[in-house]
């Protein structure tokens, strides 16, 4: 067995980085600044996908696939769009290689410059809209509700493994509508659909609020955001639901002539969750022996280990281990049977804790003697012997249980780290001692937004849904305000 992994107590970053390795979810490549999902970790993502896809879908959406490349021209017909991805855009200027006769290598070869440079795209709004301006002609054509799973690129110096690195994958909606009001609500039901999936999959309580201007996406009206609390108190952005209004439409010429014969823009919505969503699942549960999965997406749901003496003994276990595992597949639950002799039991256990199966079942000769075996839940390390008669009952619920404990124990741990500040001195105490979200006042300024990220690296993540109206005065300026926002540091 490998040595332990880092405490969280002592160096969160460095704990991160291990376990992301250790619990064979994904590596670096030898691109830098990429990475590479191992299967284990790609398992998790695709559970993910399924479960985000079937939402979509019955939501009205269907998928679509846009070009990677997007000419530089579209970049540029939507002005605040261009200049919020103009820094992490990666820019293709030729088409072909040539051999190189001095070195033996190869090189880009001068007189295959493109007339036109392609952006490798960060995010697609821009060839998306291009292309609806072919589709939409009249209010028939509408609402157009499209999403596309891809990989983007924005050009990262600093990196970290799924929280931040210069390709990753996800999805990403695009819709356009007849109305200003159609679109609105299109971009909130979104936001919830990402809310309830936060929650009753990942098992991540989330604040659903609305970016400020400056943390607003580029070229949208409305920015609508879920937040996500992790272990060191930091949190974590874990979906975006944008409401573009018009400027789209716009920039692209897209217009339906609607009921009466008038010519109108269309308003138009996106919204994505990224492959940052396992960079939150791993530090909202994982402990310091590693992957505290929930149930809903843990590749493997249930392990079952035989501990026996001889070829014999196994033989009658394992007959006993195939009846429980076909009446689990029934039940949908993923199970595995290690039964290698490569490695001691104590070894198997270790790895599939570290890799946090949440349920490990240990059947002995001794256990099939009894009718008992012996059960390991992984989000608590407790252990209990119960009946073998009825297992496959008590294991559905104690899967179920387990996914309503973790988020649980997510949710205490935020409420517990969710504080008020009414000065600007209380709220810098907050911030160095234990982190959380901070609920203060600010003025509504922009200036004053970036004055405390400048003095505390601590920005407002979101203004909440649900802020209740309370009369106050801005923790820096002492300005009116008229309720609490959510600052917090951030990844």
């Amino acid at each position: 067995m490998s040595k332990s992994l880092p405490k969280r107590s002592e160096n969160y970053s460095e704990w991160y980085n291990e376990l992301v390795k250790r619990a064979d979810l994904a590596e670096n490549s030898a691109v830098r600044g990429c990475m590479v999902i191992k299967p284990y970790g790609y398992s998790i993502w695709e559970k993910m996908q399924r479960a985000l896809d079937d939402k979509f879908k019955e939501t009205g959406h269907t998928n679509a696939y846009f070009p990677l490349f997007i000419p530089k021209s579209y970049l540029s017909k939507e002005a605040s769009h261009v200049e919020g991805f103009a820094k992490e855009c990666a820019v293709v200027t030729h088409y072909r290689l040539k051999n190189d006769p001095e070195t033996g290598g190869v090189i880009v070869d001068p007189d295959a410059k493109l007339e036109e440079e392609l952006i490798v795209r960060p995010t697609s709004e821009t060839v998306i809209w291009s292309t609806y301006k072919n589709w939409i002609q009249s209010y028939r054509d509408l609402p157009l509700l499209i999403n596309q799973w891809a990989n983007v690129v924005r050009w990262e110096m600093r990196t970290r493994l799924f929280l931040r690195t210069a390709e990753f994958l996800w999805q990403e909606g695009h819709t356009a509508h007849a109305t200003r009001l159609e679109a609105e609500e299109e971009a909130r039901q979104m936001l919830e659909v990402y809310a309830q999936f936060a929650e009753e999959w990942m098992a991540v309580p989330v604040v659903k609020g609305v970016k400020t201007p400056n943390e607003r996406f580029a070229g949208a009206e409305n920015t609508y955001c879920i937040e996500a609390m992790m272990q060191d108190g930091k949190a974590l952005q874990a979906g975006t639901s944008h409401f573009l209004g018009q400027n789209f439409a716009k920039a692209f010429d897209v217009k339906f002539q609607d009921k009466e014969g008038k010519l109108e823009h269309v308003w138009g919505t996106s919204w994505g969750v990224s492959t940052r969503l396992m960079g939150a699942l791993i530090m909202a549960h994982s402990d310091d022996s590693g992957l505290v999965l929930p149930p809903k997406l843990a590749p493997i749901q249930v392990v079952i280990v035989p501990i026996y003496r001889n070829d014999e003994q196994l033989a009658d276990i394992t007959v006993k281990v195939k009846q429980i595992m076909q009446e689990l597949r029934k039940r949908g639950i993923s199970v595995k049977y290690d039964d290698s002799d490569a490695y001691k039991p104590g070894y198997k256990f270790a790895e599939y804790e570290l890799k946090g199966v949440p349920v490990r079942l240990a059947l002995g000769g001794r256990d099939l003697e009894n009718g008992t075996i012996e059960v390991a839940r992984r989000d608590t390390k407790t252990k209990e012997t119960v009946a073998l008669e009825g297992i496959e009952d008590h294991i559905q619920a104690l899967l179920e249980n387990i996914q309503a404990s973790i988020y649980n124990k997510a949710l205490a741990f935020r409420e517990e780290n969710t504080v008020k500040a009414n000065s600007f001195d209380e709220f810098t105490k907050i911030l160095d001692d234990k982190g959380g979200f901070i609920l203060a006042h600010w003025d509504g300024t922009s200036e004053t937004e970036e004055k405390i990220k400048e003095l505390t690296k601590a920005t407002i993540r979101c203004i909440p849904l649900d802020q209740e109206h309370e009369e106050g005065t801005c923790i820096l300026t002492g300005k009116p305000s008229a309720g609490r926002v959510v600052f917090a540091r951030a990844y």
